[in-house]
């Protein structure tokens, strides 16, 4: 039998269907690339934005469709809301929180499904988890069926204590529950010995790691000093996200500095640039606050680069208001901004206030900000060619006869193609061209890296720019 298995929303629902994968796989079902070839279908469901809720319901309405034609088993899992829950569970056949996937073979077969499920690791099993083990810890079990060979999402984190009026993190995800660090450690292990590239620490709020299980666990500047230690020689970067801003302190960036292989790249969500809107978010942050985190950054990290998450439009942002977020977007001159539109969802305080800021002021004042965004990034790779990167290849570019890359500081690079790069390589390139959030060049002769190789064997050329 196959599945097809879909996921929405950020990383961690990616790294969520990597787990999926794997008991699916073990149950017997054989992954398939086209959902109309598929006997169960899977989505990993993200309530965070109305978009992507909006994307579920159209697809599950195709999928019933196609229930009258043939034998079909749908189920959903990932960041739902309680009121989009309710809704769903007469769409979909199965509906189950992500803590609960070890048992999703049993409840495949309650609905008449058979499967061969083998046993091989211990969170897949019938029987419940011992006393001691929450439901998260008997989940973090399942080993991921990694979606790449050279990148890895690796989870050490879930849920989020900050609650943010506009965010339904908490609510879909529950309060904050830290991995533990042993299993974290080792399934890093496992990935340089298997390799990989690029490694993400994902977290709402990775910054309060350990906190939660108190003196029986490392705290997320430990953590790091002891990823650095164990990934020291090995040619790859780890990235963490997302850090909070009030909880962003200098040890972390020290920690970073000490270790070549901890990525010279802060993902340091704003959200806005003005202090009234900030309280409204109960961001708990104030602007000089924020300032203080990006100024530690630059002198602890010079030339690492920033990106940032902001929201244009939340319920009584006024002109004003917004204004100040662009005078923040000039000041910060972030390398990277993920600008999304206010949208309320269901359980979040905000959701219980009006949403008084028309759709095409909200589509306005995101193109203002696209804007600054191209100018101060701009700025930056205006500054690159003529330099040396070491870049890690990705993929093929949409343009034929060219790759695709980032730089450590996650800058897009489109490179010629000699012909004799794989993806999940590290190469040295020339940079000649640039636009305001990429740039380009041409590889150079013998510069690649290949998956596999340890860097112990190669002396790699270090970019003229640290990205």
């Amino acid at each position: 039998m196959y599945y097809y298995l879909l996921p929405l929303g950020c990383q961690m629902n990616l790294s969520d269907a990597e787990r999926i994968r794997t008991v699916l796989e073990e149950a017997g079902y054989t992954s398939c690339q086209k959902e109309e070839e598929a006997d169960l279908i899977g989505l990993v469901a993200c309530s965070v934005r109305q978009k992507a809720i909006d994307k579920v319901y159209s697809k599950i309405h195709k999928w019933n469709q196609w229930k009258e034609h043939r034998p079909l088993i749908t189920f959903a899992s990932g960041c739902i809301l309680p009121e989009d829950h309710r809704k769903l569970l007469g769409r979909f056949d199965l509906i189950f929180s992500i803590q609960d996937l070890p048992q999703l073979p049993q409840m495949l077969r309650q609905y008449g499904v058979t499967t061969a499920l083998n046993g091989t690791f211990p969170a897949l099993r019938d029987e419940p988890p011992p006393p001691s083990e929450t439901g998260l810890d008997s989940y973090w079990k399942v080993p991921p069926t990694y979606s790449s060979s050279f990148e890895a999402y690796v989870p050490i984190q879930n849920g989020c204590d900050k609650f943010c009026t506009f965010c339904a993190v908490p609510y879909t995800r529950g309060r904050e529950v830290s991995r533990p660090s042993g299993e974290i450690l080792r399934e890093i292990e496992t990935l340089l010995d298997r390799g990989y590239r690029t490694i993400t620490l994902l977290g709402q709020n990775v910054n309060s790691y350990g906190l939660d299980r108190h003196s029986r666990e490392i705290t997320f500047p430990e953590l790091l000093d002891r990823i650095g230690a164990l990934t020291r020689g090995h040619p790859l970067w780890v990235y963490f996200t997302s850090p909070h801003p009030r909880d962003m302190k200098e040890d972390v960036l020290e920690k970073i500095a000490a270790y070549p292989t901890l990525a010279k790249q802060i993902h340091l969500p704003l959200q806005s640039g003005d202090d009234t809107v900030l309280t409204r978010m109960n961001r708990n942050y104030q602007l000089r606050d924020y300032r203080s985190v990006t100024d530690s950054i630059g002198r602890i990290l010079p030339g690492a680069t920033l990106f940032t998450d902001i929201i244009v439009g939340f319920t009584g942002e006024t002109e004003e208001q917004f204004l100040n977020t662009c005078a923040a977007m000039e000041e910060f001159r972030f390398n990277m901004a993920y600008i999304a539109q206010y949208s309320p969802r269901p359980g979040a305080v905000s959701s219980r206030w009006a949403d008084d800021v028309p759709q095409e002021i909200k589509k306005e004042r995101l193109h203002r900000l696209t804007r600054i965004l191209e100018e101060t990034s701009g700025a930056f790779t205006r500054s690159l060619p003529g330099t040396t990167q070491r870049v890690l290849v990705d993929g093929f570019d949409r343009k034929p006869g060219f790759l695709s890359g980032k730089t450590e500081g996650r800058i897009p690079v489109r490179m010629t193609d000699p012909g004799n790069i794989e993806p999940g390589s590290f190469v040295t390139v020339r940079i000649t061209d640039a636009r305001p959030l990429s740039v380009a060049g041409e590889i150079l002769p013998s510069s690649g890296i290949a998956p596999g190789t340890s860097e112990q064997a190669l002396a790699i050329p270090q970019g003229d720019i640290l990205l």
